[in-house]
């Protein structure tokens, strides 16, 4: 069950990523900003539950991998990657919306 845990963490944390990257194109930044906060709280909740299954191996306890497992360790590390590229990109929406707001371009 944990290994579906973090797959839903993580998928949470991927949708609400992608939701701010269409808000900062489309000029939203505050909303962008918030979407990435409450994506970092799914991450934590994958991370505790990653925890969880380290601390068990820690213990001694043998933990045979699954399909589930490598898929929810992979979902939470690309989605952790991800969220560090939206972030880039919201800034750089940002700074393309000033500068075309300067220039007198609308879009």
């Amino acid at each position: 069950m944990t290994g579906f845990a973090i797959v839903a963490y993580a998928g949470d944390a991927k949708t609400a990523l992608l939701k701010a990257l269409d808000n900062a194109r489309d000029g939203h930044f505050e909303k962008a900003r918030e979407l990435v906060k409450d994506s970092n709280k799914s991450i934590v909740d994958a991370h505790n539950e990653q925890t969880k299954l380290l601390s068990k191996e820690a213990d001694g306890d043998d933990l045979d991998v699954t399909f589930i497992m490598v898929h929810g360790q992979d979902t939470l590390m690309t989605t952790m990657m991800l969220k560090d590229q939206v972030s880039y990109f919201i800034d750089e929406y940002e700074r393309i919306a000033k500068i075309e707001a300067k220039l007198g371009i609308n879009q």
